[in-house]
């Protein structure tokens, strides 16, 4: 009978604490036409590939249970073999012509007891633990949530280079990734935007095309995607930085 009352209680504290499957998708698949011919998930920054960050970041996080990565054809075999020392890894996919395309490959090959995707571009490799954690969370709670930041720049909305309306700056925001979302909803979302072929740039797009609300959490100025040439340089300058300051840490701990 004690036995039987502590199994009970183990179970009761084991579900307080379970967190919905997630699953990641990386997406590794963009034509990187911005980058001077150069594939920019294998491009390398201090000595590592782009993509590495993105990886790294997705198989220590609690809340991620697999990781699903989305590849250029041309690419695939380089990636699987950058993959290979990640456990959550399940498989590395084609990608397609498009964005809704190449996602909609990832999440059809997630794993059938999937309740939450998390859809992450492959070319920011600074996303960080709680940045993944803060949008996981809120999206279990409402079924779609991103990060993002406050816009600095003043926005203007111009058609044929004349300026339309200055939208208020307070209300727009950069939105990153990754973008989490109810595996069910976001499947719908996808299914919409390509029978329909939505012009759409991100996941949140799709799913707000269903007319559902997409929450947001707090983002990164250092989340950034490295799209150019000139992000590439932004990005050796944070990862230096990052370096530095846990061989600080570590030599911290030790003479403690």
């Amino acid at each position: 009978m004690k036995l039987k009352k502590l199994y009970c209680k183990a179970l009761r504290v084991k579900r307080r604490i379970r967190h919905p499957y997630c699953a990641a998708v990386i997406v590794a698949a963009g034509s990187a036409t911005r980058m001077q011919g150069c594939g920019k998930i294998l491009t390398t920054i201090c000595g590592e590939p782009v993509l590495t960050g993105s990886l790294r970041a997705f198989n220590s996080c609690v809340l991620i249970d697999e990781i699903i990565v989305v590849a250029r054809r041309e690419e695939l075999e380089a990636v699987a073999a950058l993959c290979r020392e990640y456990r959550k890894v399940r498989t590395v996919v084609c990608g397609g012509a498009s964005r809704p395309e190449s996602v909609a490959a990832g999440v059809s090959a997630v794993s059938e007891y999937t309740e939450l995707v998390a859809v992450h571009d492959g070319a920011r490799p600074f996303v960080t633990d709680e940045i993944i954690c803060a949008a996981a969370s809120k999206a279990a709670k409402f079924g779609a949530a991103a990060p993002a930041i406050p816009v600095k720049d003043t926005i203007k909305l111009a058609r044929g280079g004349v300026i339309e309306r200055t939208p208020e700056r307070k209300t727009l925001f950069a939105v990153q990734t990754p973008q989490v979302f109810d595996y069910d909803l976001l499947r719908a979302a996808l299914q919409n935007a390509l029978a329909k072929k939505l012009p759409i740039t991100d996941d949140c797009s799709a799913v707000e095309a269903l007319g559902m609300q997409v929450h947001l959490t707090d983002g990164s100025e250092e989340n950034i995607k490295i799209t150019t040439p000139l992000d590439l340089e932004l990005a050796e300058t944070i990862l230096k930085r990052r370096r530095r300051q846990c061989a600080l840490e570590r030599a911290t701990m030790f003479t403690n």
